[in-house]
């Protein structure tokens, strides 16, 4: 026992030395210093209950809370527990729980985006990113203010979690449920345009919002360029029969291709989604549904609509009225008739991975994707094909040079790649590519070889051709290397040549 006790104090004295030797000199006490005083999304929720409880049970309903504790990034539309309350009686009901449990699924998807968006981030159309419900959150100011679905006002910025951001708003953001012809049609204003949409055919394909595409359902997406009844009516256009009688002395056929009304509301919707954020800079083109034409945007002092480049003058857009988020597309308020156009060829950019079914991978714009076929096997992309070991979808910017969204194809060895490129408007251009490679390579366009290009040549502006096409309509371009080596290709590029 003694010999224990004697060991015990020799131990504490040393203890009570090395403390003396460590903190003796110091002034102040040493403490822990906490790196992070930030919390999780889910803990700031619940510790600031008297505020956000509603929203906290929305959440718990829908499974996310415990999705939210983890690691994001995220950004979450925070509303507080007044906001939700005028939302039910908004709804016709006084609680949450008389909710429809997959409406209240929906309606926390709405409010969170998987990414982290600050309001820096944040310009006039719509944010980067789908929510989780997969819609676009449209973006706009008012003054100072920025609102969010043309209702909710963000009231706090940049909340900074550890695991992204949270914005405080206004008014609960409610779910987008209607097509764009839906969404239209709702508006009376716009009883002449959507009434042509119908009597066309067009709206049957303007209504669908999700197909069936492999062994999941595929999200379509539209453009509507809209003319309300108040501009038909400074053009003496009253009914339906007015517009009808201005395009086509064939009203019995309205709904063929080549009839001028049918052409003339097809003109008004494009192929794809385009907000206010999506239109470049300068002039761009952008195809309508059978992408047979084009509608050409300029973006410099306003947002243009076919400029005439003699007169200057220009169909312009209503941007209050614009900016109209539906299920499947967008659409925008125009303030003159945009009748059927051939605009002036532009330069196009086509990125090699701007394919229908290649984007509908989990991994695009996320993570590297490879696939090999054999020989006799179909490839399994409708306008992409290869020979080679493989062909990757190759994601983020390392080592290939600036590459368009950071990402393209990419094989390795001995390869051949071809790509169908989308319809480009008859003229005369000059083909040139981003593409890096170390080999030699041989370009064939439509199955006829226009240039041999050594791996040393510049990537961006070495010549694969000069092109003069009577017709619109898609090409096929073939890359065959003729020495060994690695393939990043990110683009071709169409650039007008003037005669």
């Amino acid at each position: 026992m003694k010999i224990i006790s004697t060991c015990k104090i020799a131990k504490s004295f040393c203890i009570l030395l090395l403390m003396v030797i460590l903190f003796g000199c110091a002034q102040d006490p040493v403490l822990w210093k906490v790196k992070s005083d930030e919390q999780v999304i889910s803990d700031f929720i619940a510790t600031n209950a008297d505020q956000y409880s509603e929203f906290g049970k929305l959440l718990e309903s829908a499974n996310l809370t415990r999705l939210l504790y983890v690691r994001g990034p995220y950004t979450l539309f925070l509303p507080n527990n007044e906001a939700m309350k005028a939302y039910y009686k908004e709804k016709g009901v006084s609680s949450l729980e008389e909710l429809d449990s997959n409406f209240k699924k929906n309606l926390a998807y709405t409010h969170l985006i998987v990414n982290e968006i600050q309001t820096s981030d944040i310009g006039l159309g719509a944010l980067r990113d789908t929510n989780a419900i997969g819609d676009y959150l449209v973006t706009e100011f008012n003054g100072p203010d920025i609102i969010i679905n043309k209702q909710s006002k963000i009231i706090k910025r940049d909340i900074r979690a550890s695991n992204g951001f949270i914005h405080l708003i206004d008014q609960v953001i409610d779910p987008v449920t209607l097509s764009v012809y839906d969404k239209l049609a709702s508006d009376p204003s716009f009883s002449i345009f959507t009434e042509g949409l119908k009597r066309t055919g067009l709206k049957d394909t303007l209504q669908v919002i999700q197909f069936p595409f492999g062994m999941k359902s595929a999200r379509t997406r539209y453009t509507i360029l809209a003319v309300s009844n108040s501009v038909y009516n400074k053009f003496g256009i009253n009914t339906i029969d007015d517009l009808i009688s201005t395009y086509t002395d064939i009203p019995e056929s309205i709904t063929s291709l080549k009839n001028g009304f049918y052409r003339y509301m097809e003109y008004h919707c494009l192929g794809s989604t385009y907000y206010f954020s999506d239109f470049a800079p300068g002039t761009k083109l952008y195809p309508v549904l059978s992408s047979d034409n084009n509608v050409s945007i300029t973006i410099d002092t306003d947002y243009k609509l076919n400029v005439d480049n003699t007169t200057k003058l220009y169909t312009g857009f209503d941007i209050p009225n614009s900016d109209i988020p539906a299920k499947n597309g967008a659409i925008h308020s125009i303030n003159g008739l945009l009748p059927v156009n051939q605009p002036q060829p532009s330069t196009i950019v086509f990125e090699t991975t701007d394919y229908f079914d290649l984007k509908q991978g989990d991994y695009f714009g996320k993570y590297y994707m490879k696939w090999s076929y054999k020989e006799d096997e179909k490839s399994p992309f409708a306008k992409i094909q290869w020979g080679g070991d493989f062909l990757q979808y190759y994601y983020k910017n390392h080592d290939t040079g600036d590459l368009r969204n950071w990402d393209c194809l990419n094989m390795n060895g001995f390869w051949w790649c071809e790509i169908i490129t989308p319809k480009i408007m008859n003229g005369h251009y000059m083909m040139t590519s981003n593409l890096l490679t170390d080999a030699n390579y041989l370009v064939f366009v439509d199955g006829v070889q226009t240039a041999t290009i050594k791996g040393t040549d510049p990537e961006k502006i070495t010549s694969w051709g000069e092109f003069n096409w009577d017709t619109t309509t898609e090409h096929k371009i073939r890359v065959v290397n003729i020495t060994w080596g690695t393939l990043f290709w990110d683009t071709v590029i169409f650039t007008p040549i003037k005669n």
